[in-house]
């Protein structure tokens, strides 16, 4: 295995590519994409973050403790919404497609960006009703408004990275952008988001006032990107006579292979993500002994990825985008590993600016954190600009836009991965002997605790090092699209 995937890797040609005969861009393409233009692009995606990770981290807690929906209840009213849009997805960026020759992307991308930034501050603005079906359904109907709104926004948000330039390396130092504001994003929808709460009294006011505040934040962050790449998405549009049918759209995406075989494998790594996702509380609360640490575990997180960004820029030229993602996943496999070792220095202690005196074994926690997020942002980065790549496939071998359709199913995927890795992390959590509580935190056995632990990073770790052997055969795919003539 590690010989074939050593020749995958050598033989990687995405990053050799020239300009390809389908060019929308035109003559302004082989000037460059102006910096400008990355920068819009990149900030539609703080808005679009705080609003796939706050209501995420906190509808729950907002329904539990402000609307006294009982949690099994909660979980319900939002597993519908995360379920309607795997299908609506899809279902968006075919329609975008289709109307993308007449009125364009931005009429999709603006409706999007207002309609979810209204979602957003109704969601929190729900009033307690006596009945907690009722309210249960009311957040639950509004979440699922909510997400149809941001689908239209985030389906072909995501595809028109793949329109903007015809450049494999210039698509990859646009996502970049794409990632600096998605980490402005984590650290405003999870770091700061629910002490605002408490900043503004907390209880209902509280959340109204956060409500209020963050869908200022994801309109003027959503609608300003739109407008700005308003001028640019009329010259990059496809004018074609007629879009196909979903049937035949799934049909097209399937027997592109590149992109078949890259969504796997971001599937599968997306599913073991998830799963980490699930028990992030749990792993401060119970291992790390600490939960409040998380809040700079997150910021070193988010700070660390930000850094980074320009090193992963230069290494994709030198090294080949494919090869950079292999070793940056197994970097971080090598870094999540560690986490067994999560009583390394514990019986040491420091002092920190800010963070006042912690033990050794919450100043490695931290480290992690750090780690984490330098390669968990690399590979995020290089999986997305590899996937603009088979997209720019699909755009050359059909002659007509198809960024929304294949952003569609790009996006249903995680969105069901991250459906499905919750419900693995539940069951390998009872299977250990997790005991649940009516009043609050209690203490766990010693094999549940190393249950948290192996969900948290051994299962992960196993899900990672599986989709990598996928890599062989996306590389060979993408030869063979280039023995066809066929171009990025």
């Amino acid at each position: 295995m590690q010989q074939t995937l050593r020749r995958s890797l050598d033989s990687d040609r995405t990053d050799t590519r020239q300009v390809g005969e389908l060019d929308p861009v035109g003559e302004r393409d082989k000037q460059g994409l102006p910096t400008s233009v990355m920068l819009r692009y990149g900030f539609g995606q703080m808005g679009a973050q705080i609003f796939r990770d706050t209501p995420a981290a906190l509808l729950p807690v907002f329904m539990t403790t402000i609307l006294g929906i009982p949690a099994w209840l909660a979980g319900v009213a939002i597993l519908i919404p995360k379920l309607w849009v795997i299908v609506c997805d899809p279902l968006m960026g075919l329609w975008s497609d289709r109307l993308a020759g007449r009125i364009g992307r931005t009429p999709f991308l603006a409706a999007g960006a207002i309609a979810t930034s209204i979602g957003f501050l109704v969601l929190f603005n729900v009033g307690q009703f006596e009945s907690e079906i009722v309210a249960a359904a009311l957040v639950s109907a509004i979440f699922l408004l909510g997400m149809t709104a941001f689908s239209a926004f985030s389906v072909p948000y995501l595809g028109i990275a793949a329109s903007l330039s015809s450049d494999p390396h210039e698509r990859t130092k646009l996502l970049v952008f794409r990632m600096l504001f998605v980490s402005v994003g984590v650290l405003l929808g999870i770091g700061v988001a629910q002490p605002m709460v408490y900043w503004f009294g907390g209880q209902t006011v509280g959340w109204k006032a956060m409500g209020a505040i963050f869908s200022l934040i994801c309109l003027v962050s959503m609608l300003g990107s739109t407008i700005g790449l308003h001028p640019v998405l009329k010259k990059v549009t496809i004018a074609t006579a007629s879009t196909p049918s979903l049937k035949d759209q799934l049909r097209a995406a399937a027997l592109n292979r590149p992109f078949l075989h890259l969504t796997i494998i971001h599937f599968v790594q997306t599913v073991g993500q998830a799963c980490s996702y699930t028990v992030v509380a749990l792993v401060f609360i119970y291992l790390a002994g600490n939960v409040d640490l998380l809040i700079p575990f997150v910021f070193l997180m988010a700070i660390m990825g930000m850094m980074s960004q320009p090193v992963w820029l230069r290494l994709s030229r030198s090294m080949g985008k494919l090869k950079l993602f292999v070793w940056l996943c197994i970097a971080w496999c090598a870094v999540t590993t560690t986490w067994f070792g999560i009583e390394w220095g514990a019986g040491s202690s420091f002092t920190l600016p800010i963070l006042g005196d912690v033990t050794g074994k919450e100043l490695l926690i931290l480290v992690r954190g750090g780690l984490i997020g330098i390669t968990n942002a690399g590979f995020l980065l290089l999986v997305t600009s590899l996937f603009t790549d088979t997209v720019r496939l699909g755009m050359t071998e059909t002659g007509a836009a198809v960024e929304g359709s294949y952003a569609g199913f790009w996006s249903a995927s995680e969105k069901l991965a991250f459906a499905i890795g919750p419900l693995i992390a539940g069951v390998v959590l009872s299977l250990y002997g997790f005991e649940s509580s009516r009043e609050g935190i209690i203490e766990q056995s010693a094999t549940a605790q190393h249950g948290i632990l192996m969900i948290y990073a051994g299962l992960p770790i196993l899900i990672f090092l599986a989709s990598l052997l996928l890599v062989p055969v996306f590389a060979r795919a993408m030869r063979e699209r280039e023995q066809a003539g066929l171009r990025l």
